[in-house]
């Protein structure tokens, strides 16, 4: 079982060449017509005294929702209509929708997984707004379509998100997530004929999919929000519930919940042989976890603590009778492989496989070995070793990137994995793990020529002398300086590893350089480059990401009026923040779903999670940390601001619109220069997953075509 983290910021920015050659470009683009008058937005300051500290909040009414609310949709109107029209006038935008169109269309399969001798696997033909669910088994050895989301909602919006079949393989359970909300509904399919059961799960959120048997499924939910809650309201006391098929929601049977911790969320899951329910709570985004057990077989299911306290990350890989395997950060930082023993009457720990000088992100027991996946300065690195932890060999990678999934079960040989780069589409491999050979399962068709592009990985010193990684991607031909954007994210222990991107693609092809920083914050280099970015480390961050951008500059990479900066979500604070400390670096920005108001995160949706990277608002230390950086509360009067566009969701209820919505009022009503601070809206769209090909693109066209304008890019034709 591969980890994911629960609720963490990710919203990765997934962005390929042309013969020309790349000239040189040193100055910016010139001024464009002056930008009429932005829409109004009215002030109605609320002012509050916080630890001797009086704050106004002028757009406070921008935080409600714009469902409900008739003066915020209002606003979201006028705004979308001003910046729409703004961007359609972009000379650059139609050769970027052109050429994104072409990108994006080529065939993409997921990684497959096997049950009951049917593999099952997500399929986008290439242009299909959302992904179907194919299923090959001996009566459809080419694949069959089993699921298909874009039948289900007249926009593409509605998407299938997390599937589960059964051990059986006879049955698929799955959710669906639509406009992008984080709530989901669970459904189920018969595998044979794609027969629809009646069976229907609501108030799903944050949830795993864990079959008992055949019978049933264990899921995690909310209680059903009060009315106009389900969108702002925080998240509190998540359950876990048992459903038999067959029987009406109402009747599912509580398995586990922690009434005198609501806080704590919970996900379950089975061990592949049936055996033992393992429920695995946290209380925030931080990977520390309590770990519960419950025997199958037992009636009673009474899940009783193995690990009780939160003090270490312990995810499940699998277990085989009374043995379970869990990575674990306990005495580890770059985490080891632990194998529990619960046959006696005390379980045993035993490590299996120790604490290397690569940071353990993921693991699986495929056959009868452990397939370990390393990430070592930023690059995949695949080791196997027996039960035992007695080193195996490696798994043959194709090159420097990532692995994109990996899929297998305890004593069925054979696996398979999704590998990927800057240059080389997500790509499932099939291998095999005793000799940890892999092949192509299914060719990707390219369409661009990854062999005209380099990557380099440099490592720059921060303003501390910290030595930080980067990734820096352009054309072969490039000579000189050349347009450029730097991502980064520097948060909630996410990674940044090289990744494939059709829209970032389109950037290259037409000569700019795309540069992403693996900042402190992340989780590259385990626990302690996580804690050196979060709290009151923060501005380590910041630092590390003005430097790059610094480095880029000065290292000929990027033009000095040039550059531009984008991140989404923890990234899109990120760059809110070094806009606001360093304006003069960039000549555009792109905060994209961005968290911007510092001082009152935790009071929306999943935004109480997130203390563990930013600190607590009701806590002196933890504000006035909070208060120094906040992008909406440290906008500088009187400088010279990049040109911005901001873009949020109106559905997003994972940070909610409020944040990008006062965040452009505050722009907009600044003194901070000629250049456009805009704010683009989609509609029927959340944080980033779920979001349909075709708004997709919409929006890449959009931000790119900015973006280049700003830099002096132009786009290939």
């Amino acid at each position: 079982m591969i980890r994911q983290l629960p609720l963490a910021l990710l919203l990765a920015a997934t962005m390929p060449l042309a013969a020309r050659p790349v000239l040189p470009r040193s100055t910016p683009m010139p001024a464009t017509t002056p930008l009429p008058p932005y829409p109004p937005s009215v002030q109605a300051p609320v002012v509050e005294t916080h630890f001797g500290e009086q704050v106004v909040d002028p757009w406070r009414w921008l935080e409600a929702d714009v469902r409900t609310d008739s003066k915020v949709e209002e606003w979201v109107v006028a705004q979308s209509a001003f910046t729409d029209a703004y961007l359609k006038a972009l000379p650059e935008r139609a050769a970027f929708e052109r050429r994104l169109k072409g990108l994006f269309n080529y065939a993409r399969f997921g990684v497959p997984r096997e049950e009951g001798g049917r593999l099952f696997y997500a399929y986008n033909s290439g242009m299909l707004n959302q992904a179907q669910l194919l299923v090959r088994d001996a009566a459809s050895p080419k694949g069959r379509v089993l699921l298909d989301p874009n039948a289900w909602a007249s926009d593409g919006a509605t998407a299938l998100d997390a599937w589960e079949p059964s051990p059986d393989g006879n049955l698929l359970a799955y959710t669906v997530q639509d406009g992008g909300s984080d709530w989901r509904t669970m459904k189920f399919v018969a595998a044979a004929d794609g027969q629809a059961l009646a069976d229907e799960l609501k108030w799903v959120k944050f949830s795993a999919i864990a079959w008992v048997g055949s019978e049933g499924v264990l899921y995690s939910r909310f209680a059903e929000p009060q009315p106009g809650e389900a969108f702002q309201a925080r998240n509190y006391d998540q359950q876990v519930f048992y459903h038999r098929l067959g029987t009406p929601q109402a009747e599912d049977r509580l398995v586990h919940a922690t009434p005198d911790k609501p806080s704590w969320g919970h996900a379950a899951s089975v061990t592949g042989d049936g055996r033992w329910l393992v429920v695995t709570s946290h209380e925030g985004t931080d990977p520390l976890t309590a770990i519960g057990l419950a025997p199958i077989g037992k009636g009673d299911w009474q899940v009783r603590p193995l690990i009780p306290g939160m003090t270490a990350q312990w995810d499940l890989i699998d277990g085989i009778g009374d043995t379970l395997w869990f990575v674990t950060s306990k005495e580890a930082p770059l985490k080891k492989v632990v194998r529990v023993d619960l046959s006696g009457a005390v379980p045993v720990f035993t490590t299996v496989v120790p604490e290397t000088d690569a940071n353990l992100e993921g693991a699986a027991i495929v056959g009868d070995r452990l397939v370990l996946a390393y990430l070592r300065d930023v690059k995949s690195d695949v080791r196997l070793f027996t039960l035992d932890g007695t080193p195996a060999g490696t798994l043959a990678l194709p090159g420097v990137g990532s692995l994109a999934g990996l899929s297998g079960k305890p004593g069925k040989a054979g696996g398979h994995f999704g590998f990927t780069s800057f240059t080389m589409p997500s790509t499932v491999f099939a291998f095999d793990e005793d000799s940890g050979k892999a092949k192509v399962w299914e060719k990707v068709a390219l369409r661009f020529a990854p062999h005209d592009f380099k990557v380099e990985q440099v490592f720059y010193p921060s303003k501390d002398g910290t030595k930080i990684p980067m990734f820096v991607v352009r054309r072969k031909d490039a000579t000189g300086p050349v347009p450029t954007i730097l991502y980064g994210y520097g948060g909630f222990n996410v990674s940044l590893p090289p990744a494939f991107s059709s829209a970032r693609m389109a950037w290259l092809e037409s000569g700019g350089a795309y540069a992403i920083a693996n900042l402190r914050g992340g989780g590259e280099y385990g626990d302690a480059w996580h804690d050196a970015g979060r709290r009151a480390a923060k501005q380590n961050v910041f630092d590390d990401c003005i430097a790059a951008a610094e480095w880029l500059i000065a290292n000929g990479i990027a033009p000095k009026g040039g550059l531009a900066v984008e991140g989404g979500s923890n990234g899109g604070l990120l760059v809110g923040a070094v806009v606001n400390q360093r304006p003069e670096l960039f000549a555009a920005a792109h905060p994209a779903v961005g968290v911007m108001d510092m001082l009152r995160f935790d009071r929306f949706t999943a935004g109480r999670y997130w203390v563990d990277d930013y600190g607590h608002p009701d806590r002196e230390a933890d504000w006035k940390v909070l208060r120094a950086y906040s992008p909406y509360h440290n906008i500088r009067e009187g400088s010279d601001y990049p040109a911005i566009l901001v873009t949020t969701a109106d559905t997003d209820d994972r940070v909610v619109p409020g944040h990008s919505f006062k965040y452009a009022a505050a722009l907009q009503a600044a003194r901070i220069g000629d250049k456009p601070h805009l704010i683009r809206i989609e509609t029927r769209a959340g944080h980033g997953s779920g979001k349909p090909v075709d708004k997709i693109i919409a929006e890449a066209a959009d931000v790119y075509a900015f973006l280049a304008h700003w830099t002096g890019l132009s786009p290939r034709p």
